[in-house]
């Protein structure tokens, strides 16, 4: 995770840090130190000098905070142009931006320490509690995956498993449910297609039955997959709460 750490950098090194990573865009910049932070923009702004934490992230965004509470006193959502210049013998970083014009300049004056962080984006978010609670509390409200739904069956015995929710439609359509926590991958699109394929042999010709895959998010590959099988994708992120799950009762 640490590309690159200094303590109590020079003038000289610290300048040469931030040059080298901000020109690769693609890691976590951390200083923390004494400085002096000056805005230009909307307004003029000058903080005095004292003990910051600046931040500047792979997207070019900046923030500079305060030793206490979580709002950073100065932030650009996003940069267009990052410079670190020497001025006196003091390391000056220089953020702007064009639309609205904006500069931020940091003048450093005792940096304490210096990171290159590598941190990957995260895989995707994951709905808390355990996959048996997610499918709980949809077979309690299938209307969050769609409206008019009717859980028929929870954990449905079938040839090639069992099915997490089988229900039908406003139409009348039957209705199998895969559910992930997390992001929904090629696995749980054939895992999907085995269920449907394994209720169409089990119903009447006419029968009609859809495939929904319910999860936070889907991989670009899977999302195609689906697509070309004919099923479809219910992007579920929040959940309600346990107390209200409970307290609302039910058959499952």
């Amino acid at each position: 995770m640490i590309r690159e750490q200094l303590l109590q950098p020079t003038a000289v090194e610290l300048a040469a840090f931030l040059t080298r990573h901000t020109r690769t865009c693609d890691c976590l910049i951390q200083v923390a130190g004494q400085a002096e932070v000056t805005y230009q923009g909307r307004a003029a702004s000058t903080a005095d000098a004292g003990n910051y934490l600046l931040i500047l992230k792979c997207d070019g965004s900046l923030q500079i905070h305060h030793p206490k509470g979580i709002k950073p006193m100065n932030w650009q959502p996003k940069t267009d142009r990052i410079t670190a210049t020497l001025e006196d013998g003091m390391c000056v970083l220089t953020a702007s931006r064009t639309s609205p014009t904006e500069t931020v300049r940091v003048l450093m004056l005792d940096i304490q320490l210096a990171q290159a962080l590598e941190i990957q984006e995260e895989v995707g978010f994951v709905i808390a509690g355990t996959e048996a609670q997610m499918q709980a509390t949809l077979a309690r409200h299938p209307e969050l995956i769609e409206p008019g739904l009717t859980v028929l069956d929870r954990e449905l015995m079938s040839s090639v498993g069992d099915i997490d929710l089988y229900a039908k439609d406003a139409q009348g359509r039957y209705v199998v449910v895969e559910l992930k926590r997390a992001k929904a991958t090629h696995d749980a699109v054939h895992q999907l297609s085995r269920y449907v394929d394994a209720v169409r042999a089990k119903l009447p010709k006419r029968a009609k039955v859809r495939g929904i895959l319910a999860a936070p998010s889907i991989t670009t590959p899977a999302a195609l997959t689906l697509e070309g099988l004919k099923l479809e994708f219910k992007e579920i992120h929040a959940l309600p709460s346990a107390q209200e799950t409970a307290a609302q009762g039910g058959l499952f």
